[in-house]
């Protein structure tokens, strides 16, 4: 069986590294101390000996039997006495040659005296270590002068006066007591600082210990960069605190992007109106140099204070264009949906005319019908010589007259066959702007009246849609937000949203041209421009 080890808690960590903190200084103090401790020593035992040993030199009873044959059996007594009285280590007297005529240690007497300095045998004092015997004194060297008339000033020999410096232990016992002392309060000190902070830090972590907010860092790490959505986490100040690798991607955001804040990114407009948002946003649509993001804000809220925002990021470019080509379906749905309900309408009538006997009337209704039809698909034809764009309008004709709008192409329209690339680009523009324009249409007071006008204009190098509605008509203030934020004009008045005209704007972007919105006297008039290529001109009756 395997035992697991248990792992150190926070505060025990803590109380480990504080003690041995307080070692650690502990010992710094102590070796200062200690050094100071030598300091004073040499400073304050120096003058002390110093001043002994000049005190003891100018002693009259050493003055005058330095002189004599034999000074040691007058000198002893006083070198005793001054030892004992001074609690020094040692005194020693020499004589004018430097040979010791009387010391407390009787065993160097005849043997020449030490000098620390070579000045002392010129009648110079000198202070500092010397070794004594085997240990290290601090001694004081002075010489002593003759007094008497005839010889005043005289070098007649050099006292000497010895303090034995401590050891570092003897220093080290000395003091400790007084480390006892500071290391016991240090520890309870940094013990019950330890506990205090270590309850801090917890509170502050969620109750997590190191080793726990270690290994969520790392998940959370490989959890945001292994999802395939955008994060993007700002804090209140606006300032980038997270952003994974598909959010950088998708925003285009430099490496170092985290700290900087979104002035400082350049990211503006409907972008920055999402991410810099208050409150929560759900499906939020941004066109964001050629692709389109869904976006979802959430607002970060602990114990009422707002730590920032956390933003999700969907790349839906391609859905989009699934959504463009499935709209197309079922626009073509519902186109034929609408033929059929007019033909069902007119052999109604064809059928009741025949029922009634009216066979007259049928044929008189067949051949109107058919004249309406021929005249406008020859007028459209003569207009629009693009099967695409001609087909296309044709069956918008139908939808727009079930919804009882009328939809009338101007007569200042003129487009040649394109490329088929260039159609069907020219055909989504188109088709979008008209569904727009009906529904606008609809919603107008304009009532049977409704129309929708469409022109289209061809120069070399590019075509020009333009769609106007008899409609309400697009506020002054959302004349760029039904681009931006994807409304139609259906949704500029009852604020739902779409990406119909931001899938046309990104068209037209896509494609070097633009898109725009104006109001006018009657509605709302929409004008694209698109960059085509080299027309092919369909060949005419004369050319045929």
């Amino acid at each position: 069986m395997v035992v697991k080890r248990r792992q150190p808690t926070l505060a025990g960590e803590l109380l480990v590294l504080q003690f041995a903190i307080v070692v650690v200084v502990l010992a710094a103090v102590g070796a200062i101390s200690l050094t100071q401790s030598a300091a004073t020593f040499d400073r304050v035992e120096g003058r002390r000996v110093t001043a002994l040993a000049e005190q003891l030199s100018w002693n009259p009873l050493v003055r005058e039997q330095l002189e004599q044959p034999a000074p040691a059996e007058l000198l002893a007594p006083l070198v005793h006495s001054t030892l004992t009285q001074s609690g020094v280590s040692s005194v020693t007297i020499a004589d004018v040659r430097g040979k010791i005529v009387s010391s407390t240690n009787t065993t160097i007497i005849g043997m020449p005296l030490p000098l620390g300095d070579p000045g002392v045998a010129e009648a110079r004092g000198w202070t500092g270590y010397l070794l004594i015997d085997g240990e290290q004194e601090l001694s004081a060297q002075v010489p002593v002068l003759d007094a008497s008339p005839d010889h005043h000033g005289r070098h007649v020999g050099t006292v000497m006066i010895g303090m034995a410096a401590p050891t570092a232990w003897q220093r080290l016992v000395g003091a400790s007591s007084y480390l006892a002392i500071y290391l016991g309060v240090a520890s309870v000190l940094g013990g019950i600082g330890s506990w205090l902070l270590a309850r801090r830090i917890k509170r502050q972590t969620l109750g997590m210990e190191p080793r726990e907010i270690a290994g969520l860092t790392e998940h959370r790490e490989a959890m945001l960069h292994g999802i395939a959505e955008g994060v993007v986490a700002l804090d209140p100040q606006l300032r980038l605190t997270l952003v994974n690798d598909v959010g950088r991607r998708l925003l285009d955001l430099p490496e170092h992007a985290v700290g900087m804040s979104l002035a400082a990114l350049g990211v503006e407009g409907r972008l920055h109106d999402v991410l810099a948002g208050d409150g929560e946003a759900r499906d939020e649509i941004v066109i964001h140099r050629g692709r389109v993001l869904v976006m979802n804000r959430m607002t970060i809220v602990k114990d009422g204070r707002g730590l920032g925002t956390v933003t999700t990021l969907r790349d839906r470019t391609e859905l989009a264009q699934l959504e463009r080509e499935l709209g197309s379906f079922r626009s073509s749905t519902e186109l034929l949906r609408a033929q059929a309900h007019e033909f069902a309408n007119q052999l109604h009538v064809i059928s009741g005319l025949i029922q009634t006997d009216e066979l007259g009337e049928v044929v008189r209704y067949i051949r109107a019908l058919r004249h309406h039809r021929e005249s406008f698909d020859l007028r459209l034809s003569s207009l629009i010589r693009d099967t695409a764009v001609e087909a296309l309008l044709m069956a918008k004709s139908s939808l727009a007259a079930e919804r009882r709008v009328r939809l009338r192409v101007s007569e200042r329209s003129s487009l040649d066959r394109l490329d088929p690339v260039d159609a069907a680009d020219v055909a989504t523009v188109t088709g979008n702007l008209v569904d727009n324009a009906i529904d606008a249409a609809c919603t107008g007071d304009a009532g049977d009246g409704a129309w929708v006008e469409v022109e289209l204009r061809q120069d070399t190098s590019s075509v020009e849609i333009v769609v106007r509605d008899s409609g309400p008509g697009v506020a002054p203030e959302l004349a760029q937000e039904v681009f931006t934020r994807g409304f139609t004009t259906k949704a500029a008045q009852e604020g739902q949203r779409g990406i119909g005209l931001a899938l046309t704007q990104l068209v037209c972007r896509r494609r070097g041209g633009e898109v725009a919105v104006t109001n006018t006297a009657d509605g709302a008039m929409f004008t694209a421009r698109i960059s085509v290529g080299n027309p092919t001109r369909e060949p005419t009756e004369a050319s045929r």
